[in-house]
């Protein structure tokens, strides 16, 4: 009896599986990967995820330029110096490569830039770059990507800064700040006399070739002699440490910083700081990066990107094809067009993914999410599959026994 009992019972469950036939098969499938794939068009939903984003109007509209593949988190942008069309990604997943302003992307060197990439710049003369990823640091040399040796303790960088003199390049690390003057083949310790773990953010003038500039532990450092000696710049700036800081590329002299959730100005070099503006209305807020353009002020910050068109005075979240409320980690400057800034979102802020590589977390922690989101439909059509192949088991050997006696 106990057998007839299970047998019924699984009679019950193949029947309906049975119902799962080919043509409704299909249809589910087609219905599964139309909602959980992403349009490629730049409607308001595809700014629903993290992804690359372009203005060239100083913040007053957005574009969504993401590959076609899924991108939950867009980390850092290269724009070639020598052909501003010519753009390097890094994501949570790879790096990807366009060479006509967002708008085609082919994936670049898969087999070797695997998981997420961290930070990424190319070289003044436009022809070679540098990538790195969550343990190593990688070079390109005509188009082929090889792993460099890298300062132990610096993967994944924060920060990868390209000099303005060909073959240097700067690298904050998780623990550090580093020089190279041959592309990354061999690194000198320039942050050592600054007693920090490491910088959050570097920049080069592109006028002065020496001068750089690096905050490290809150507090603006500048250099002249390319990071062998250091000066300290914080004359007018308040507590609370310096979340952004950026030149100017309209004049050289020119800096700006975020403090205390307020913008400062320095017209000479950091010497001595101002306020300019109103403190942001939402507080506390935490501030990545940010642009100016004039009067017009753009900030990537932990709450989305916020725009001032009157010097600060004024701040508005800028919602209208950008995601709300989601984290903005970067901000890229076009270097030929002043208005044309990049910001990259990610559902998965970088620090949390640096943090996950550096602590080498498990198998599962490691999986970007736009990875699973490709796979995901085909794991839901191996299941449907499954469930009808099991259909056609029941009908096949659970005939039989409806004739045995109950």
């Amino acid at each position: 009896m106990g057998l007839g009992l299970a047998c019924r019972g699984l009679q019950t469950h193949s029947s309906m599986l049975l119902r799962v036939t080919p043509h409704r098969l299909g249809a589910l499938l087609a219905l599964v990967v139309v909602t959980l794939c992403p349009s490629r068009a730049p409607g308001h939903d595809a700014s629903m995820s993290g992804g690359l984003f372009r203005t060239r109007d100083a913040g007053a509209t957005w574009l969504p330029l993401n590959p076609g593949s899924f991108v939950s988190g867009a980390l850092a942008l290269a724009v070639s110096p020598v052909d501003p069309h010519h753009l390097l990604l890094a994501t949570d997943t790879g790096v990807a490569r366009s060479r006509n302003g967002g708008r085609d992307w082919v994936a670049e060197a898969p087999d070797i830039l695997v998981g997420p990439a961290f930070a990424v710049t190319f070289d003044a003369d436009g022809q070679h770059a540098l990538v790195s990823g969550g343990s190593s640091i990688f070079h390109s040399d005509d188009g082929r990507w090889r792993r460099l040796r890298s300062p132990v303790g610096s993967t994944p960088a924060r920060v990868l800064v390209a000099g303005s003199v060909r073959g240097r390049v700067y690298l904050a690390g998780r623990s550090g700040l580093y020089r190279s003057d041959d592309w990354g083949r061999s690194w000198v310790d320039v942050g050592g006399v600054l007693q920090a773990e490491s910088a959050s953010a570097v920049a080069v003038s592109r006028a002065h070739p020496d001068e750089v500039y690096a905050v490290v532990a809150g507090r603006c450092w500048a250099s002249t002699d390319a990071g062998r000696h250091w000066q300290l710049r914080v004359d007018g700036l308040p507590r609370g440490g310096i979340q952004a800081l950026a030149l100017d590329p309209s004049d050289a002299n020119l800096l700006w910083s975020i403090v205390a959730d307020q913008v400062f100005r320095s017209d000479d070099q950091g010497r001595r700081w101002r306020p300019v503006g109103e403190p942001f209305p939402e507080r506390p807020i935490v501030t990545r990066a940010l642009a100016v353009m004039d009067r017009a002020i753009v900030m990537a910050t932990d709450r989305g990107v916020y725009r001032s068109i009157d010097g600060g005075g004024h701040w508005a979240l800028v919602s209208d094809n950008l995601p709300p409320h989601l984290e903005a980690g970067m901000l890229v400057r076009d270097p030929v067009d002043r208005a044309t800034v990049y910001a990259g979102f990610a559902l998965t802020p970088h620090e949390e993914l640096a943090r996950r590589a550096a602590e080498g977390g498990g198998t599962l922690s490691r999986i970007p999410l736009g990875k699973v989101a490709r796979w995901l439909p085909f794991g839901v059509l191996v299941l449907l599959a499954a469930a009808a192949g099991v259909g056609r088991l029941a009908r096949t050997y659970l005939a039989p026994l409806r004739s045995v006696p109950r």
